[in-house]
């Protein structure tokens, strides 16, 4: 059986735990199944390391008597299994307390029908394949100078995934998704010592992945230049962070202004709406049915139908990221973000990255963040960093073993810039971000 043919078996077996759910007295219920397979490789040095194939299902089942919840989860999806796995839901719920905010989200809101979001596209490679491809790419980025002395290997993966999700209102949604990826991390060495970084293609679609070659080559020119670092100097300077860096910003930025961190009053941006969170120039939307998009979904976690979101508007912030339950939590209404946010986007002008660089005197290019030195409810933050020193608007030379500091609300609204780079491999799709100055702690 093909693995998508599988859609219609998942569906019917959501059905019947739903039906096993109300014969067991259940007042509403909900069910969420996933199913993965796929298969990974990993080289080393051009020999093979490791081969993997991968198939999991699982089945979560929450019960709902009165305002009273329980939950289970099961893998075996035989009819003596479920109706175990649904009396234990059930005991549970019977154990637990009352919570008034409890139960499904309101029938109204659950999605209509399905939406062909173009998620799927298998990858029939076999890992003979796959193997070859790996062993190219790390060939490529070995090749390039002898400097580049170890590796720590290459890896092309692919990914089928099922969600089918179902609840009592009557609502049954389903999709089928990929994800395929190649990466490669290279090592380098000189007189003083030795550096590592990586690069990585990752889609959908299997045919827009980079050229196995060009990853190799990509992940061995970001080795070099990492080679022979030295200390930043102590003081207080702009900052560029680079795409992935400048998505996790935001993502702090998300979790705190987070339906759970708000009603748990555990946020740096508590109670933060109609007040400025970002500089007027910048916003941030949501694009939950963005064809392709790696985190596309038609309905959330609690079977609510997605739409498009603005959190932040010319600044200000106009919305929580809320499911059902934190919506009612605060007497609002769900954004339809159960389980997380969907394709955002950071909305503003947009510069060439060089232009970013060629008008800073003296500041850095942040490329690597290290340690957990963040605190969610204060906003204090306090990281690791390695990157690359600007001088005269031009990249002088790469700097490690230093520290960034400053507060994240600072750090959001001291904003100045965005660069062109739209990193589209997250979940947040951020570019470089420029960032007017932080304290950096070096020699």
């Amino acid at each position: 059986m093909e693995f998508i043919d599988h859609q219609q078996e998942l569906t019917a077996l959501v059905e019947n735990i739903l039906g096993e759910a109300k014969s067991q007295g259940a007042d509403e219920a909900e069910v969420s199944v996933s199913m993965e397979q796929g298969l990974g490789v990993s080289v080393r040095k051009g020999e093979l390391e490791n081969l993997e194939f991968n198939q999991d299902r699982g089945f979560g089942i929450t019960l709902y008597f009165g305002k009273r919840k329980g939950s289970a989860s099961t893998t075996d999806s035989s009819e003596a299994a479920i109706r175990e796995t649904v009396m234990a839901a059930k005991g549970i719920a019977r154990h637990t307390e009352e919570d008034p905010h409890s139960g499904l989200a309101d029938a109204h809101l659950m999605a209509s029908g399905p939406v062909d979001l173009g998620l799927y596209n298998h990858w029939p490679v076999e890992p003979e394949q796959a193997t070859a491809m790996a062993v190219a790419c790390e060939e490529a980025g070995l090749a390039l100078d002898s400097k580049l002395t170890n590796s720590d290997g290459a890896q092309v993966s692919t990914q089928q995934a099922l969600r089918v999700y179902g609840n009592s209102h009557g609502f049954l949604g389903a999709y089928p998704s990929t994800r395929h990826s190649l990466s490669c991390v290279l090592i380098g060495e000189d007189n003083n010592g030795m550096q590592r970084d990586y690069w990585y293609s990752l889609s959908r679609q299997w045919r827009a992945l980079e050229d196995p070659a060009e990853v190799g080559l990509e992940a061995a020119k970001r080795t070099l230049a990492r080679l022979s670092p030295r200390k930043a100097p102590t003081g207080k300077y702009p900052v560029i962070l680079a795409p992935n860096l400048a998505a996790g910003l935001i993502g702090h930025l998300n979790g705190a202004i987070s339906g759970g961190a708000q009603y748990r009053q555990a946020s740096f941006l508590l109670n933060a709406i109609g007040q400025r969170v970002l500089p007027e120039w910048l916003s941030i939307r949501e694009e939950p049915l963005r064809q392709g998009g790696l985190a596309s979904a038609y309905f959330d976690g609690d079977g609510v139908a997605t739409r498009d979101n603005v959190f932040v508007d010319n600044g200000y912030l106009s919305s929580y990221i809320l499911s059902s339950y934190s919506a009612r939590k605060l007497g609002l209404e769900t954004t339809g973000n159960a389980g997380g946010v969907h394709n955002l986007h950071l909305d503003g002008p947009m510069k060439p990255k060089d232009q970013l660089i060629a008008g800073i005197d003296q500041g850095l290019l942040i490329t690597e963040l290290m340690g957990q030195g963040v605190n969610g409810v204060t906003g204090d933050y306090s990281r690791g960093a390695s990157g690359f020193w600007i001088e005269n608007g031009e990249i002088a030379y790469p700097v490690a073993e230093f520290t960034l500091a400053g507060n994240l609300k600072d750090m959001l609204l001291n904003i100045v810039a965005l660069g062109d780079d739209i990193d589209e491999r997250s979940s947040i799709r951020a570019p470089s971000v420029l960032l007017d100055a932080m304290t950096v702690a070096g020699q």
